[in-house]
């Protein structure tokens, strides 16, 4: 693992800034106790919702920031993408003219895929999973001179992420526990250093899927691993190979990793949807899910989970939410 800069990646001052540039659209999502879940659970939780978007997840956040920041003469753009990423790019590049080309893995979510593509992003199904598909998209940008962007690498990706902890520091009582899904580790980047500087009492945790383990093993062995294979329906935080800069930035805001499997994940957006309507995918409901799962540890705490995205198909509602 890289040792930590003495000037840090990431910085307090842009994500304050960010909220300048982001479009208002992402921003002030909902965030409510939930008190049947409270009761259910044993702690009070509070939601905080980033479904209700154009493009159903908090990725639009981090995807503005980092365009708003690209001069105006930017080369095109290309990344790869489970869908929401590359739809948070396709929204905020379609507003400044910019070329996006998305590369997916082959079995990737269609509705993901159809919505990158109504967004105007030309998506390459290539390879058997994500790392497979970013391996791909990094070859094409060797190839073409065009820029790789990569979440989890880009500081501002993980700046305009960093806006939902300013909007949940707001929240009358501070938390004790914030339970952040982890994937590439943008979001828990961006959301635990402003938590770290204004709200130093609450516990940053990250929740990995555990047929995805590979940031909580690179966390825990302060050394980068790379798995075989990232085995899980939550496909929005299913990595095998880290960035290792956005390990690093993890590791310096992160109080513990939790892992959650593939039931326990299902039965939180069963219970998003029974208790609240809302159709939340794997790995948004990553949080709730090692909030049912660890719910002695965080017993009578205030808990806060980011609801991170809700892109799921007709199939997946079937058979995950009937």
């Amino acid at each position: 693992m890289p040792a930590t800069s003495a000037v840090p990646r990431l910085s307090v001052d842009r994500i304050a800034k960010a909220v300048e540039t982001i479009d208002p659209v992402f921003l002030n999502t909902p965030q409510f106790e939930s008190d049947s879940l409270s009761t259910e659970l044993g702690m009070r939780v509070v939601l905080k919702v980033e479904t209700v978007n154009p493009i159903r997840s908090f990725k639009g956040r981090g995807a503005e920031y980092f365009i708003s920041r690209l001069p105006a003469d930017s080369k095109p753009l290309v990344c790869a993408s489970a869908g929401n990423f590359g739809q948070g790019l396709a929204f905020a590049a379609r507003k400044r003219n910019l070329s996006l080309v998305v590369y997916a893995a082959e079995n990737a979510n269609p509705a993901k895929v159809a919505r990158m593509r109504q967004l105007g992003a030309d998506v390459r199904l290539s390879g058997h999973d994500f790392d497979a598909a970013k391996e791909r998209a990094h070859k094409f940008a060797k190839e073409t001179g065009a820029r790789f962007v990569v979440d989890g690498l880009e500081p501002a990706v993980s700046e305009g992420a960093g806006t939902i902890s300013i909007e949940l520091c707001r929240w009358p009582r501070a938390f004790d526990f914030v339970l952040i899904p982890l994937g590439d580790g943008a979001l828990l980047a961006g959301m635990g250093l402003w938590l770290k500087a204004h709200s130093p009492a609450t516990r940053v945790i990250g929740v990995c899927a555990a047929g995805a383990p590979v940031m909580q093993l690179s966390w825990r062995d302060h050394k980068i691993h790379r798995t075989e294979s990232a085995d899980t329906i939550a496909d929005g935080i299913a990595a095998r190979e880290p960035v290792p800069e956005a390990v690093a930035d993890v590791e310096s805001v992160v109080d513990d990793i939790l892992l959650v499997d593939d039931d326990a994940i299902i039965k939180a957006m069963q219970m998003a949807f029974r208790h609240h309507g809302l159709v939340v995918e794997p790995a948004g409901a990553a949080g709730l899910a090692a909030a049912f799962v660890y719910k002695e540890k965080f017993r009578g705490a205030n808990v806060a989970i980011p609801l991170t995205g809700g892109n799921l198909t007709p199939e997946q509602i079937r058979q995950w939410l009937a």
